[in-house]
C-alpha cells in the first residue's frame, strides 16, 4: 500500500534527458509540418505551374538539353577535374617539400586560389590571359579555357586534400619502402601516393560534385550555341520563351548527376569509416 504524501509536500516528476529530447524532436516536427501547411495554403500553385512547369515547353528541350548542354557540362567538369587533380598533386608535393621556396609558392597558390571567387578566375582566364599574351590562344578553345579555369580553382582545394592524405599514411610505410632499397621519390610514387589516394577518394569525389555545379560559370567566357552548358542553355531558352520552365529542367539535369555522386560519396565515406 502506497504511503500518502506528507501534508505540504509537493510531488514533482522530472522528464529524463531522453524524454526531453523526444519532446523537442516532436516540437520540431510539428513546426516543420505547420510550415509546409502554411506554404501549401498560401502559395499560388497555378502561377507557379504556368511559370515553371509547362510540360509542352519542357518536352521541346529534348534531346538537345541532353546531347548538347548536359554533355558539355560533363566534359567541362571532367576536364577541369583532371587538370586540377594533376596540378593539385604537384602543389601538394611542393607543400610537403623540404625546399623552402617550393613550400612558399605552394602556400601562396593555395591561399590565393582558395580565397578568390571562381568567377574572378574565369574572368582572368577569359580576359586577362589574352591581354597579357597577345596573339596566343589557350589550346582547346573554350574547352581549354574551362579546363584551365575550373582546374586552377579545384587544384587549390585538391592540393590540401591530397597533402592531408599523404600525411595520414603511417610513417612506417615510408620506412619499410626505404629499407627495401626504394628511393624517396620511388617510395612516394609506388607506396605512399596510392595509399593516400585511397584515403582521399571521398573528398575528391565531393570536389567533383562542386566542380559540376561551378561549370555554370562557363557562360562568362562567351560560348557558342554548341558549347553551351546546362545553365546557359536554360537561360537562353527561358529568355526566348519568357518562361522559367527551361531553367527548372536544367536544374533537374544537374540533380540527375549530383544526387548519384553524392550517394557515392556517402557510400565511400561509410566504407572508409568501417575500414578504420
Amino acid at each position: 500500500m502506497d504511503r500518502p504524501a506528507a501534508p505540504g509536500h509537493v510531488v514533482t516528476s522530472r522528464l529524463t534527458r531522453r524524454q526531453r529530447r523526444r519532446v523537442w524532436q516532436g516540437v520540431q516536427y510539428a513546426i516543420f509540418i505547420a510550415a509546409l501547411v502554411v506554404i501549401g495554403v498560401l502559395a499560388d500553385w497555378d502561377r507557379l505551374q504556368n511559370q515553371f512547369a509547362q510540360t509542352d515547353l519542357a518536352l521541346r528541350l529534348f534531346p538537345k538539353i541532353i546531347t548538347i548542354a548536359l554533355r558539355n557540362t560533363v566534359v567541362y567538369t571532367l576536364s577541369g577535374f583532371l587538370f586540377g587533380l594533376v596540378l593539385g598533386l604537384v602543389i601538394a608535393m611542393m607543400r610537403l617539400s623540404s625546399v623552402t621556396p617550393y613550400r612558399w609558392v605552394a602556400s601562396v597558390y593555395i591561399e590565393l586560389f582558395r580565397g578568390l571567387p571562381a568567377l574572378l578566375i574565369f574572368i582572368f582566364v577569359g580576359v586577362a590571359v589574352p591581354l597579357a599574351f597577345p596573339g596566343t590562344e589557350i589550346p582547346g578553345g573554350t574547352y581549354g579555357k574551362v579546363a584551365l579555369g575550373l582546374g586552377l580553382v579545384a587544384a587549390a582545394y585538391m592540393a590540401e586534400t591530397i597533402r592531408a592524405g599523404i600525411q595520414a599514411v603511417p610513417k612506417g610505410q615510408m620506412e619499410a619502402a626505404r629499407s627495401l632499397g626504394f628511393s624517396h621519390a620511388r617510395a612516394m610514387v609506388s607506396v605512399i601516393i596510392p595509399q593516400a589516394f585511397r584515403i582521399v577518394i571521398p573528398p575528391l569525389t565531393n570536389e567533383l560534385v562542386l566542380l559540376f555545379k561551378d561549370s555554370s560559370l562557363v557562360l562568362f567566357l562567351g560560348v557558342t550555341l554548341e558549347e553551351r552548358e546546362l545553365t546557359k542553355f536554360g537561360r537562353d531558352l527561358a529568355s526566348e520563351t519568357a518562361n522559367s520552365t527551361p531553367i527548372l529542367v536544367a536544374g533537374l539535369c544537374y540533380l540527375l548527376v549530383t544526387v548519384p555522386l553524392s550517394l557515392v560519396v556517402r557510400r565511400l565515406e561509410a566504407r572508409a569509416d568501417k575500414a578504420t
